[in-house]
């Protein structure tokens, strides 16, 4: 038998302070094999990844055996260590904008690694750069291109190139479609799988996100606490999960028509899940009118964002508004709370138009807040809990005690109790609480309708679900409505009365979560529901 291309013998990772963030993983992969690693944050699997090339921090301490190709990494020299670096082993990392050099073109970057680790003659790099471009399917022109000027899918793709840039015989790829909208994660998921197939590398694919890896992958690993849990093939485990934790990451990604999941995010909150409001119908909260917003483009001429939209919000209804990246919805939701001005038609709350004054705009943002996608981004990081939330209270001067209303905010985002979190800086949250924290700073002010844009994107399996079914109790307790923004057809199934599809600026088809969804119309529809990740049932 060939030997494996990584292999990980009671491998653990201890960082100072004693905290043990992996703990004994025995691991195998051949060439040409696909292993998915899942987990939630702190899990250790990422600690794990940055282990195989020692990329660990100093304070981290590495024991048992990290075999590459039969080699123990632990026992290279720093020199042998960075020929292997690139050339047998690379990593493709999470944060493409941040793992980017914003002021190189993508064709230097590429050509980096060719450089430094391949030998490549000069003359001969540009040629493997537009190859490696060609490989990702991107056109070779792109080379000249600054990643500011790239979408999200496209600098996924260049750091797939740079990865493959030495041929080597293994990639890491560490949440490489988080954030990605869900056309162009399955066309990153269907390049990763093509390159594995023709080149015969081995990939280890890490997410929290059980249904993306099992689609693709053909084993699975499962960690929880720095401990592989769960080991399989990636059909059995996503369909007869074993471990409690495999279980509760099945459970989180709800599959678009399955009745069990309708109204019912996957949360262990002892609150449960609030009895099923069903909306009266009536005058909406929130209409649009012929909505159109177009930007002035660099070197003259229009670019049309959002193309005469009418959509509804009625009071009580949670309206989920999905397209991919670049569809209009975040300009539309940004017209909507009265940021960005339309070029015609309307925007009407409650029955009345919009107030173009800043004192009018002042007090109709009191009724509509906005719930941003990254609360890490969202939260100053100097400021705690009790300033972040009472910074819009003070803004808009609301009436009573100041301390009282903080932490009724807090309660009714479930950050319990309220007075434990008011000192506490946005750091030493997790990204479920940061996300609450977000939401109760919203709650403050006492609104009728929610533009939340992404709310659960960057969160963990397990989280997303404690948010969205927050969501649902607020309408219940509250009767707060909500325009939710995403990309995630499975949250519109999980939360929302109705669903918009919005493509290139237009509503292409709405209704009911159930007929949209269930039986689409509209062909772009149709290749959403197409894209969502399928795992293939045990034989």
């Amino acid at each position: 038998m060939s030997t494996p291309v990584l292999e990980l013998r009671d491998l653990r990772v201890t960082y100072a302070g004693g905290h043990e963030a992996v703990r004994g993983v025995d691991l195998t992969l051949q060439p040409g094999q696909t292993l998915g690693l899942a987990g939630e944050s702190g899990c250790g699997k990422s600690t794990l990844a940055m282990s195989v090339l020692r990329l660990l921090p100093k304070n981290a301490e590495v024991t048992g055996e990290i075999l590459l190709d039969g080699e123990d990494t632990g026992t290279m020299s720093w020199g042998r260590l960075r020929a292997v670096r690139w050339a047998s082993a690379s990593v493709v990392f999470q944060g493409a904008m941040h793992a980017l050099n914003p002021v190189r073109t993508i064709g230097w970057q590429i050509a980096e690694p060719l450089r430094l680790h391949a030998s490549v003659p000069e003359d001969k790099i540009g040629a493997r750069v537009a190859e490696l471009l060609s490989q990702v399917e991107l056109p070779a022109e792109k080379a000249q291109a600054y990643p500011h000027e790239l979408s999200g899918g496209q600098k996924q793709r260049v750091m797939i190139a740079m990865a493959l840039a030495c041929q080597p015989r293994l990639v890491i790829a560490d949440e490489p479609t988080t954030a990605l909208d869900v056309i162009v994660q399955a066309q990153v998921l269907r390049l990763m799988t093509r390159l594995v197939a023709e080149h015969g590398i081995g990939l280890v694919m890490i997410s929290h996100d059980l249904s993306v890896l099992g689609s693709m992958c053909q084993r699975l690993a499962v960690m929880y606490d720095g401990q592989i849990v769960e080991l399989g093939t990636a059909p059995t485990v996503v369909h007869e999960p074993q471990h409690e934790h495999t279980k509760a990451l099945a459970a989180a990604f709800p599959t678009v028509g399955d009745p069990a999941s309708r109204y019912a995010p996957a949360t262990t909150n002892p609150a449960g899940l609030p009895p099923k409001v069903i909306p009266e119908p009536g005058k909406p909260l929130l209409r649009t009118e012929n909505l159109t917003v177009d930007f002035r483009k660099r070197g003259g001429g229009w670019t049309r964002a959002v193309n005469s939209v009418s959509i509804e919000v009625g009071h009580g209804e949670i309206v989920a508004l999905v397209g991919q990246s670049g569809s209009g919805k975040t300009t539309l939701a940004r017209t909507v709370l009265g940021l960005q001005q339309p070029t015609s038609g309307q925007v009407l709350f409650d029955g009345q138009p919009l107030p173009r004054s800043s004192r009018g705009l002042r007090e109709y943002r009191k009724q509509a807040q906005l719930v941003l996608q990254d609360p890490a981004s969202a939260l100053n990081p100097r400021h705690t809990v009790y300033e972040s939330i009472a910074e819009g209270l003070r803004i808009h001067r609301m009436p009573g005690d100041e301390r009282e209303l903080v932490a009724a905010a807090l309660q009714a985002a479930e950050l319990r109790p309220a007075e434990r979190f008011m000192s506490v800086l946005p750091h030493h949250l997790s990204g479920g609480q940061r996300q609450r924290v977000v939401i109760a700073g919203a709650l403050a002010l006492q609104p009728r309708l929610l533009v939340a844009d992404e709310p659960v994107a960057s969160l963990d399996a397990s989280v997303r679900g404690e948010i969205l079914a927050l969501l649902l109790r607020l309408r219940a307790d509250l009767g707060l409505a909500a325009l939710v923004i995403t990309h995630d057809l499975g949250l519109a199934w999980n939360i929302a009365d109705r669903v918009a599809v919005m493509y290139q600026g237009d509503i292409v088809e709405v209704g009911d979560v159930a007929d949209v969804l269930l039986a689409p119309q509209h062909d772009y529809t149709k290749s959403l529901l197409a894209a969502v990740p399928v795992v293939a049932t045990p034989a």
